[in-house]
């Protein structure tokens, strides 16, 4: 998958003035449609994406600064490009605002416009220890060592490879009823490209889950290293991975989420769950 145009340009220029217009939306069906499963179950979930350059200006004159943060709903039909999200926030730094309300405001509605679902954004003080933006340790075990006794040297691939989750059951030999495992784990090692700019995005990914199946740790890492090549959006690989596991496994509960590297003063936290109770709070790892 792969986007082209004005956003992949090497020079850009950046607006002054307010201009809404820069912010360029893509359907999320583009990276739905490649995964080739029920879209309706890619739909429960949140996008958080965090913005760490906000800046504008009061009825002085005077520059203002603030964190924000976006919560974009999977549901909505389009995610927004987010080189075009910079630009567009840089075009409010010589606009004149009352007050934070106003800004808070004026986001809200020209996000909402461009993914077509209600956005909520939360503008923070850089001084607000409650904000929820503190730095938390992802859930689980880790498994980037899952590999370290293996002999066999690990291929760099295209695209992501499905083929290498093994999902394996603890009752099929004694044709007991299956029971259900909850596991949780995460790995620092998940890599991809952006299909704008082609270069590499960072993530931790973190995943909990409910099965009658066990997962293999070194499976699961070989998995995530396929990813490593691969032209995708952060939410589109989380959805490719929600829907892999899906597949695979047949969980009862299921939560995939990833924490992406900042880039351009911007972080993106897509998260996809079985069922909404299982969404959790926004937040940040120290790697952000």
């Amino acid at each position: 998958m792969s986007i082209h145009g004005i956003l992949g340009e090497q020079t850009t220029d950046y607006p002054t003035q307010y201009s809404p217009e820069t912010l360029y939306p893509i359907a999320r069906s583009i990276g739905r449609d490649v995964i080739g499963w029920q879209q309706h179950k890619l739909q429960v979930g949140m996008d958080w994406w965090h913005a760490f350059e906000m800046s504008w200006l009061n009825l002085q004159g005077i520059s203002q600064v603030a964190m924000a943060r976006f919560s974009i709903p999977a549901t909505s039909a389009y995610i927004v490009e987010s080189k075009s999200l910079k630009l567009y926030l840089n075009s409010l730094n010589f606009t004149e605002f009352a007050n934070w309300q106003q800004v808070q405001t004026l986001l809200a509605k020209d996000l909402s416009a461009c993914v077509q679902a209600q956005v909520s954004v939360e503008l923070i003080a850089l001084d607000d220890m409650q904000s929820g933006l503190l730095i938390i340790e992802p859930e689980g075990t880790s498994i980037d060592d899952a590999l370290a006794e293996c002999a066999d040297k690990v291929a760099l691939t295209l695209h992501p490879d499905a083929s290498l989750l093994k999902a394996g059951s603890d009752n099929s030999v004694n044709k007991q009823p299956p029971v259900q495992h909850s596991v949780s784990f995460y790995s620092n090692l998940l890599r991809s490209n952006c299909p704008v700019t082609n270069q590499p995005d960072w993530g931790t990914l973190a995943v909990t889950m409910t099965s009658a199946n066990t997962v293999a740790h070194a499976d699961m890492l070989r998995y995530v290293l396929s990813f490593r090549q691969h032209n995708g959006f952060h939410e589109q690989c989380v959805e490719q991975i929600f829907a892999d596991l899906s597949q695979h496994f047949q969980p009862s509960e299921l939560m995939v989420r990833a924490w992406y590297t900042r880039r351009g003063g911007i972080d993106i936290n897509p998260c996809r769950v079985s069922d909404l109770s299982l969404l959790p709070k926004p937040s940040r790892l120290i790697r952000q």
